[in-house]
């Protein structure tokens, strides 16, 4: 199947309009299949019915609500999903499906290549059943990024660089790097985002030590950052402390021992906020991404 499928399920509404759908495929040029990762395939859907089955096919698929709200559903699991969340769907998932999705505009990808296991382990989306994923503002940017220029592109290796790019830019604004909401991040907030990652985010930050390691005011600070990022600092660094306790988890610490590498040493205080986060306990999501630690 070349394109993820939006098939509208009854009771039909507003005359059995399914939608309005765009999509693209991606011919990699050798450099680009060399590398190992890259985009199969991107579209949007304005979505005009209440109710979808969903059609995945054979390649990784990254999901993304970028207007409105919409109910994922799988074979024994329903997971809402609000504007700038995401779902990570393995390859050949079957029984999916949206509900509550009239006016949601749903942004996907699919990703294919060699290494694309290993990419969605680094992106701490790798998982044996569908799950919700960890979305910074940023990367819907990119994912919207994606879409326009595969679909522009469709069916050839044009922007094979460009796509390579913006699909690396994925994992780097995970991963914490200096990933901006568009082109790059100017020095100061650079400077900060630096700082946060090189400590693994282990370290507690306040509002007042990110402003004083920007050299700026702390509300001029804040505004600055919210713009470049889209995401307050707090807010931020919270997202990545949680993304970081997801790689420790998977690799084999205890819950106890994840929340001191993260700086949260109380069990209680950790598990708390990463279900605030995540939106499950960790034991829970260890327990729903199942096992993907390497042997």
């Amino acid at each position: 199947m070349t394109y993820v499928q939006f098939i509208p399920k009854p009771p039909m509404i507003d005359g059995g309009d399914p939608g309005v759908f765009v999509q693209g495929t991606h011919m990699p040029v050798p450099l680009v299949e060399q590398s190992g990762v890259w985009i199969h395939s991107a579209g949007s859907a304005m979505l005009q019915q209440q109710n979808y089955r969903l059609f995945t096919g054979d390649k990784w698929l990254w999901m993304i609500v970028d207007e409105g709200a919409a109910v994922f559903t799988g074979k024994d699991e329903e997971i809402g999903l609000g504007k700038g969340e995401c779902m990570v769907v393995p390859p050949e998932s079957e029984g999916c499906g949206l509900k509550n999705a009239k006016d949601a505009r749903i942004l996907w990808l699919t990703i294919d290549g060699p290494l694309s296991t290993e990419f969605l382990r680094e992106m701490n989306a790798l998982s044996d059943m569908p799950a919700k994923q960890g979305t910074l503002p940023s990367q819907v940017i990119l994912s919207r990024q994606i879409v326009q220029v595969l679909v522009r592109h469709s069916g050839s290796g044009d922007a094979s660089f460009q796509l390579g790019q913006l699909l690396w830019g994925l994992l780097a604004a995970h991963s914490g790097q200096s990933v901006a909401m568009s082109a790059t991040l100017s020095h100061e907030i650079a400077r900060v985002v630096d700082t946060l990652r090189a400590c693994q985010y282990r370290d507690s930050f306040s509002l007042a030590d990110m402003a004083a390691i920007s050299r700026m005011p702390v509300e001029t600070f804040r505004k600055r950052f919210s713009s470049e990022l889209g995401i307050p600092p707090l807010a931020y660094l919270q997202f990545l402390k949680m993304e970081r306790a997801k790689t420790l988890l998977r690799s084999g610490l205890n819950v106890k021992q994840t929340g001191v590498e993260i700086g949260m040493p109380d069990p209680y205080h950790f598990s708390k906020q990463f279900k605030h986060v995540v939106g499950m306990s960790p034991t829970a999501y260890l327990k729903h991404v199942g096992c993907t630690k390497k042997d």
